[in-house]
């Protein structure tokens, strides 16, 4: 699992940030509902973020820990 995370990791930040990139655009270039568009855009994605990494990691975590070494996993 943590091989996992770490490899995921980089893919998820990596799409976040182009998001953010193209949101800051967004805002710079547009007006009106445009700004309001790529704000909301940013709040959702770090949201996003922060439940894709932390939150979910949190709750493998916890299901891995009731298990015992060796026990399957369903998927």
């Amino acid at each position: 699992m943590d091989q996992g995370f770490s490899h995921a990791w980089i893919t998820i930040v990596d799409t976040h940030v182009t998001t953010i990139v193209s949101a800051a655009i967004l805002f710079i270039f547009g007006t009106g509902p445009v700004k309001g568009f790529a704000v909301t855009l940013t709040f959702g994605l770090l949201a996003n973020l922060f439940t894709a990494v932390f939150v979910s990691r949190l709750i493998f975590d916890w299901i891995l820990s009731r298990k015992q070494r060796g026990e399957a996993l369903s998927i």
